[in-house]
């Protein structure tokens, strides 16, 4: 169940941050960084469509996370990348090449290695406070760093550090989502007196604006690629040194956890490289059309 869920809920994803990503291309370069980058796409009807799948996606994640670990379900949502292709294929009805289908199952053989060599167990459901705020300085940090180097550089550069940006958020509110779906199993009514849940809202609602960014600022490739990669990676550490979540440790295991990690990365890295998500040209006709440039509508 929670694997099904942990799918459904990457399939949600890329649905929507597609839908996004066609609702905020054409928004001025000005707009970066700004609320009103959000509050011009709000009047879009593509921009909402996917604003609705990536709160079915937020729903489907919080459902998984009741019953699997961040080290299962965070590293599962990877295969948005998967849907990302299937998606953008679909529509240009252009078929996948060699690289698309060996991205595709060094994806899933490397997802596949990691659960299996690893064997997630189940830590423990509220963290210390001491975890949470060593976990939450690291957080700030790494926030404003990546952020000053996302306001300049080419604009594929710049979608690869908020993707980033992005991703590190989402991971860390999938800690709180963790936490607060722990905390129902005492009622809804004891749930609201802790500060987990106004946290998650927070930095939802931050990672959301974050994401809002890496999708304005350069293609969808260079933002989701970084952004499927870091999630699982960050999600992983957490739930390991914050929520005490066991992963084998024997030499062997260990080795094998980390190739296939890589392995799983490496074949998100070549899926961001196929002419159906970095727009280029195929056959004499162009590939994705969420690469290309923003421009603003002819006038006169």
């Amino acid at each position: 169940m929670v694997y099904l869920l942990a799918v459904a809920a990457a399939l949600a994803s890329a649905v929507g941050g597609v839908l996004q990503r066609i609702g905020v291309e054409s928004a001025p370069a000005e707009d970066a960084m700004r609320l009103r980058l959000l509050t011009n796409a709000l009047r879009g009807g593509v921009w909402l469509a996917g604003l609705g799948f990536l709160l079915v996606t937020f729903a489907l994640q919080a459902m998984a996370l009741r019953f699997g670990d961040l080290t299962v379900v965070q590293p599962i949502l990877t295969t948005e990348l998967l849907f990302l292709i299937a998606i953008l294929a679909v529509v240009f009805h252009h078929p996948l090449g060699w690289r698309d289908w060996v991205g595709a199952a060094a994806i899933v053989a490397g997802l596949a290695g990691f659960i299996a060599l690893s064997a997630p167990a189940v830590g423990h459901g509220l963290p210390s406070s001491e975890a949470w705020v060593t976990v939450s300085v690291v957080v700030a940090v790494a926030f404003v760093v990546l952020v000053v180097m996302a306001r300049q550089g080419p604009r594929w550069w710049r979608a690869a550090v908020f993707g980033a940006v992005a991703a590190m958020l989402f991971a860390y509110t999938s800690s709180f989502t963790k936490a607060t779906t722990t905390l129902i199993t005492g009622g809804w009514g004891h749930v609201f007196t802790h500060w987990e849940p106004y946290a998650l809202v927070v930095t939802g609602l931050l990672g959301f604006f974050m994401l809002q960014n890496a999708l304005h600022a350069g293609p969808i490739a260079a933002s989701r690629s970084v952004m499927v990669i870091v999630n699982p990676l960050v999600s992983i550490v957490i739930g390991v040194l914050v929520f005490g979540e066991h992963l084998r440790t024997g030499p062997g295991f260990v080795i094998g956890e980390i190739l296939a990690l890589a392995v799983m990365c490496a074949g998100a890295l070549a899926l961001s490289q196929s002419p159906l998500v970095t727009g280029a040209t195929v056959d004499g006709r162009p590939g994705e059309m969420l690469g290309r440039k923003a421009t603003a509508p002819a006038t006169g």
